[in-house]
């Protein structure tokens, strides 16, 4: 006779699967097969009747499941003088979870009827006193100014000079403050009091980031170098803290559909969930339902507010390798606005009716209130989807995941008809430790089950402009205009010099930068042909006015599936709401007026953010690279400038500077047409694409900038007589120890262009 399991190792079990929950799921799961399965209906009811589970429509569910994020109410601390609270957002009828709050001395001082934003985390154990530690994110209502800068210790404490360059103000650490910074480290801390002597104020540091030039320390200063804000004001806090969940009124039941969400194993909000199924309409077969449900931004945060002016002024979120710079406080981003698993949540979802072939049939966007299965990332889906299933994919395998793929499936042929430019540029992944030191670099993998996410939101965002420009209502466009002619030439002869030709004398089509991408494809030449093609575009910009994505080969391209990060997506989910008549939290007179200024706006702060992102990813890169000054690295020239080459690394993706200065005691020619320097009495060529052995000779972290020495071009090395150490532009020793008057032979520089074409003509 097979053991039945305990009460409370039922719970367990169904709390460790915080979803919907089968009476033969649980069977399975504990071995419980014929007649005893009438001993676990027995104790399921006895469970739901003390109030422990809730059934429904032949499943149960963990009432006391809370959300990962939540608010808590702090309680007054017990005779051990552990704090506990209560939390304010529980869906259960059941037993109240007890909930510990973590402290920590860095931490702020809690006391009764404090109410704290918390990260939760379920206690394993029947043992444990407690269901969840709480780990303070922050003191709701509590919201000191913060500085980051350099610690200066004084006699009686020390001062805060900001890196901020417009804060000309020092700040005043007193003793009891300054948490052992030491003198030159750059600290982060948070005013802690009325102003004091010499009317500076005073503050208390909260983050001691070590050396300025450390790794630690280096998307802070990229933050603060490029004006990214930071800190939340006060009044927008407030308006986040006020928030409260939404209900099912003016929406949408979708709380029974099993949409799931699928992000990186470490995103910390889910602004994005996906459902797909056959399609059981006869007129469509082998076709797919497709739904993507959007978290409802718009009804947290409403037009002229103070929250909706701070997400203008931001225009999006800002991701770095150690930290995230949000649109939104954390009271929106993670927790009342992310779609977590078990938690119901506001939504605008789209559903999606595509054939056989891909080809979206129809669809129509529905105001809702779902709740999501799971909150799954790509790796464990894709490990799924190829056999490698885990206790907590298997049961969403067959009926969400399967046919999740088999929608892209059908996705996937639209797209090889559509032929959007496929350019293969792995991405790099910064991994850090604890103490922020960069302990690996590699590329992310390209997996399905990213792809079948990307190609499911540009479907959403595709139905999403049809939809506004259908009923004519104000929007956003997200826009790709074509290659700029001198762009294009450039690209067409780098890759005619490489030995790919690139048709001149037609309108340009995504289909003919794919013929050329696909020829390089599995050459040494490859990387250079896919670099050269993304330099060769355009960049990607919002406006109102339509003018077709080129990279996506689409007509009507809108950005919807983002709101949390992106204010052009919330602009376009409040025109959804107007063009519905949803709600009174559409998109107003007063947005629509200054719809072009947004569009500027925002456009201008998506480029603030990339910059910032890459200065911080080169730094960290310097940082990692500086233990190994003097090793040799293989990699190809990326770019050819007046003063030297640049040359991205194979190993890590890096770029670093072979100044001109040091190859060679020759003088060398610029041709910017061309892309090369050419020896003027040798004859040497460098040139964009060639691969080359080169020497790490200095790394800066606190710039980012790595200098290089070259070795080796292609095959062949380099003389060190000849070519290692000197100075551009002087004299150079001869092997007979003779010098040799640098030339500035034209002439030659001439001859050897016009032999470059006779021998690309040759090739072609």
């Amino acid at each position: 006779m097979t053991r039945i399991p305990s009460k409370a190792e039922i719970l367990d079990w169904i709390s460790a699967h915080p979803t919907q929950t089968s009476k033969r799921d649980i069977a399975k799961a504990f071995g419980i097969k014929g007649a005893d399965r009438i001993d676990l209906k027995r104790l399921l009811k006895e469970l739901e009747a003390e109030g422990h589970l809730q059934k429904r429509h032949k499943t149960y569910r963990d009432p006391e499941q809370l959300p990962p994020v939540t608010v808590l109410l702090v309680k007054a601390p017990d005779e051990n003088g552990d704090l506990y609270a209560q939390p304010l957002e529980w869906h259960g009828e059941g037993i109240e979870p007890i909930v510990l709050v973590v402290t920590t001395p860095a931490g702020p001082a809690l006391g009764q009827g404090d109410r704290i934003l918390a990260r939760l985390s379920k206690v394993e154990g029947v043992e444990a006193d407690h269901h969840y530690e709480a780990r303070i994110i922050r003191r709701i209502g509590v919201n000191p100014k913060r500085v980051i800068g350099i610690f200066r210790k004084g006699a009686e404490g020390g001062r805060i000079v900001p890196i901020e360059k417009s804060s000309s103000n020092e700040w005043i650490v007193l003793e009891d403050a300054m948490q052992g910074a030491r003198d030159g480290e750059l600290v982060e801390a948070e005013q802690a009091g009325p102003k004091g002597r010499m009317g500076l104020p005073r503050a208390r540091v909260i983050n001691r980031l070590g050396d300025p030039s450390a790794p630690k320390a280096v998307s802070l200063i990229a933050i603060h170098q490029h004006g990214i804000p930071d800190d939340f004001p006060n009044a927008v806090v407030a308006e986040a803290d006020a928030a409260k969940p939404m209900g099912l009124k003016g929406r949408k039941d979708l709380r029974d559909m099993p949409l799931i969400t699928i992000d990186p194993a470490d995103a910390r909000d889910h602004d994005d969930a996906c459902y797909a199924e056959a399609d059981t309409d006869p007129n469509n077969p082998g076709g797919h339902i497709i739904w993507v449900a959007i978290a409802d931004v718009a009804a947290y945060v409403k037009t002229g507010g103070e929250l909706d002016r701070e997400a203008r002024k931001r225009g999006n979120s800002s991701y770095f390798p150690d930290r995230v710079v949000p649109m939104l406080p954390d009271r929106l981003s993670g927790d009342l606005c992310s779609l977590h698993e078990g938690v119901p949540r506001p939504c605008l979802a789209v559903r999606m009716q595509i054939d056989a072939e891909g080809n979206k049939i129809s669809h129509h966007f529905v105001r809702g209130l779902m709740r999501s299965a799971a909150s799954l990332h790509y790796a464990e889906v894709q490990a799924a989807m190829d056999g490698q299933v885990t206790d907590r994919t298997e049961r969403f395998l067959e009926p969400v995941i399967k046919p999740l793929y088999a929608a892209y499936g059908a996705l996937k042929k639209a797209r090889a008809r559509r032929e959007p430019l496929d350019l293969d540029l792995p991405e790099r992944k910064i991994v850090l430790s604890d103490s922020g030191q960069v302990t690996s670099v590699a590329f992310r993998d390209r997996l399905d089950a990213h792809k079948l996410i990307e190609e499911f939101m540009i479907l959403a965002n595709v139905s999403a402009a049809e939809t506004l420009i259908k009923k004519r209502s104000p929007l956003l466009f997200r826009v790709h205009e074509e290659p700029a002619p001198e762009k294009l030439e450039s690209l067409r002869e780098t890759a005619m010099a490489a030995g790919f030709p690139l048709a001149k004398g037609q309108v340009l089509q995504t289909r003919h930068l794919n013929t050329l991408l696909n020829s390089a494809a599995g050459t040494d030449d490859a990387e250079l042909i896919n670099i050269s093609t993304l330099r060769s575009m355009q960049q990607a910009y919002y406006t109102p006015e339509n003018f077709g994505h080129f990279g996506l080969a689409l007509r009507n391209y809108a950005h919807f599936t983002s709101p949390i990060r992106r204010y052009a997506d919330l602009i376009v989910h409040r025109s959804l709401i107007s063009a519905h008549g949803w709600g009174d939290d559409g998109l107003q007179p007063s947005e629509i007026d200054r719809l072009e200024e947004t569009a500027t706006h925002i456009s201008e702060t998506e480029r603030r953010s990339m910059i910032a992102e890459r200065d911080t990813t080169d730094r960290y890169l310097a940082a990692y690279l500086s233990e190994r000054v003097g090793s040799e690295f293989t990699g190809r020239i990326s770019g050819i400038a007046r003063f030297g080459a640049f040359v991205k690394m194979d190993e890590t993706g890096a770029d670093g500077l072979v100044p001109v200065r040091t190859i060679g005691r020759e003088f060398f020619h610029f041709d910017a047409e061309g892309g090369t320097l050419m020896g003027a009495d040798t004859g040497l060529i460098i040139s964009i694409g060639q691969r080359v052995t080169v020497r790490l000779t200095q790394a800066a972290p606190v710039t980012g900038g790595l200098e290089l020495e070259l070795l080796s071009l292609g095959d062949k090395a380099l003389p060190k007589g000849d070519y290692s150490g000197g100075r551009g532009g002087g004299t150079r020793r001869s092997p007979a120890g003779r010098n040799v008057k640098r030339k500035s032979n034209k002439s030659k520089h001439k001859a050897a262009k016009v032999k470059r074409k006779v021998e690309r003509k040759r090739k072609t």
